[in-house]
């Protein structure tokens, strides 16, 4: 199989994610009317850029982690191709319902499953267990500091609180950079290594992928924004902020530890626990989407590796 469908298709996985996880960064301030959704958007895009560039400087743990999760041999294109497509599918049809899905538990779910197609002695333990861990921690931590931020912000003003939401949607988006654009930018390296076990990422990686993300955000972002901030749960100016602020300190604990994880789980677990009445029909459709997730990812990547062997 040729290099340039899987790059095709890589870039479609960081398109989507424009559609089904960027947004939830910048959810709050939009739902609240603090920004309109097309300032918003230019606001994540640029804070996107920034937080990969940064962390992939800094630490790139999150990055590497994703490069060692399997050892696809000479099997990795069509492995990735078919793990990339299992994950471009999901977010398609969770977009389409309006559902916030993580495109980093999408990949990793691919991942895992089209290494399943090969053989289990593909996968590698360590990277699996950092992934489960990153998962369970990034939901606690956005429900306690959620709660933690909401009892502790006075009442008032709330005009002040209406402009830390910017702040927040700034920091969470950067974070989301840190965290989605390594992990993309690490399966890159995954494709360009094609088995030599050398981590690379071209210089400019990180500016197009940034700029997918925004693109994706523009246009489809909208849908996202108003099932979370708008229908799953309603949040004045200060609980919206202790949400950004909870969902920020979450994603940014796990980012410097190394742990890939959700935007989308952070942030809706950080809302939850900043204290707003959820809709329970809604939250129920999110949680099933989120179970759903990885065992329909990775059965879909499965089915494909065994199909793209073929070809």
């Amino acid at each position: 199989m040729p290099v340039w469908p899987v790059l095709l298709l890589l870039a479609a996985v960081v398109f989507v994610n424009g559609w089904t996880d960027a947004p939830n960064a910048i959810a709050t301030p939009v739902a609240s009317g603090v920004l309109s959704f097309p300032a918003a958007a230019a606001l994540a895009a640029g804070c996107n850029l920034l937080g990969v560039v940064t962390t992939l400087r800094l630490n790139d743990a999150v990055a590497r982690t994703l490069f060692a999760i399997a050892d696809f041999g000479p099997f990795a294109l069509p492995a990735l191709a078919a793990a990339l497509t299992g994950a471009v599918v999901w977010a398609v049809l969770a977009w389409r319902f309006g559902i916030p899905t993580s495109e980093s538990h999408a990949l990793v779910a691919g991942l895992v499953g089209a290494a399943l197609g090969l053989g289990l002695e593909t996968l590698r333990l360590e990277p699996l267990l950092r992934v489960a861990f990153g998962l369970v921690l990034s939901l606690a931590l956005g429900v306690l500091f959620g709660r933690i931020f909401s009892a502790l912000l006075p009442k008032k003003p709330e005009k002040l609180y209406a402009a830390g939401q910017i702040l927040g949607a700034a920091l969470t988006a950067f974070l989301h950079g840190a965290q989605d654009g390594q992990k993309f930018l690490g399966v890159l390296a995954l494709m360009l290594a094609l088995g030599s076990k050398t981590f690379t990422v071209p210089p400019l990686s990180p500016l197009f992928c940034a700029l997918l993300m925004a693109l994706g955000t523009l246009l489809g972002g909208r849908r996202i924004i108003d099932t979370v901030g708008r229908k799953m749960v309603r949040l004045d100016f200060r609980r919206g902020f202790a949400a950004d602020l909870g969902s920020a300190v979450s994603l940014g604990i796990c980012t410097f530890a190394g742990l890939p994880v959700s935007t989308t789980h952070a942030k809706g677990a950080a809302m939850l626990g900043a204290g707003g009445s959820p809709d329970g029909k809604v939250a129920g459709a999110l949680g099933a989407a989120w179970l759903l997730t990885f065992p329909g990812c990775g059965f879909l990547a499965f089915l494909l590796v065994k199909w793209f062997i073929l070809l």
